[in-house]
């Protein structure tokens, strides 16, 4: 063996892509972990724990991040290059921020409105959600984070923190059966936002997973996917962590008197 080649740098290997199974069950692994359908106020949500005063709160806090879901959206679809992926990721917006009518018939009002229409079947006054007023510093931060995300990293990345989809409409089923259940104060058309997300959800989920499979061609590729789901695990964890921290301090405050 020469002196060259006896010093020469071993070379090595990447490590192959996983398949398109391998990595679903890598993201459904971190969901079973960090999705926050086990977040402790979510499982209180859905035994009935929750005072009127606290679903309030959720609500409230909630609607801060789901009035921030069509920017985001905007913001994917500003770095799309294709035609027909911004024809069809645009309907993600008008899923939240709604239709007018195309005069054959009633436009689709939206997320944002049906979100607005909880809130007052849970006893809050429609100005008072869209004022902003009371929402929490924890809850702001977990949300400006989620935008920035979608903002600054590539299409994948934005994309791929929207797997949440995924598992989001069996969370809903379980929502709308558990506020029937233990909830019956509230207005039954309260429950439509949830009801009309399942659907959505499943095809938004199966959309934004076929863009990841056929962008994600590396190993490295496949990591940031993981990485940006991660992320946005947290960032629904966290927005979870500060309303619990604030109905836990108010029923302390409470308590006290």
């Amino acid at each position: 063996m020469s002196t060259a080649s006896a010093r020469a740098p071993r070379r090595t290997a990447r490590p192959l892509p996983w398949t398109d199974d391998e990595l679903e069950h890598r993201l459904r692994e971190i969901a079973a972990e960090r999705y926050h359908h086990r977040h402790p106020f979510n499982l209180r949500m859905h035994d009935g724990l929750l005072t009127p005063e606290e679903l309030r709160c959720w609500v409230l806090n909630r609607f801060h991040y789901q009035r921030h879901i069509p920017i985001k959206d905007a913001l994917i679809l500003a770095k799309l290059d294709d035609r027909e992926l911004r024809r069809s990721w645009i309907r993600r917006i008008h899923d939240h921020d709604g239709r007018d009518g195309d005069g054959d018939g009633p436009g689709d009002a939206g997320g944002i409105e049906r979100w607005l229409r909880l809130g007052e079947a849970v006893g809050l006054d429609r100005m008072l959600l869209l004022s902003g007023e009371g929402v929490l510093p924890g809850v702001r931060l977990a949300v400006e984070g989620y935008v920035n995300f979608c903002r600054l990293g590539t299409p994948l990345e934005a994309i791929a923190s929207s797997l949440t989809e995924l598992f989001a409409p069996d969370l809903m089923v379980t929502r709308i059966g558990a506020w029937e259940r233990h909830y019956p104060w509230i207005e039954p058309e309260g429950l439509r936002y949830f009801q009309v997300r399942v659907q959505q959800g499943r095809r938004d989920a199966d959309e934004a997973l076929a863009l990841v499979h056929r962008w994600a061609e590396t190993r490295a590729d496949q990591e940031r996917v993981l990485s940006a789901f991660t992320f946005k695990c947290d960032v629904l964890w966290s927005l979870l962590d500060a309303v619990e921290r604030a109905v836990a301090l108010n029923s302390g405050a409470a308590d006290a008197y």
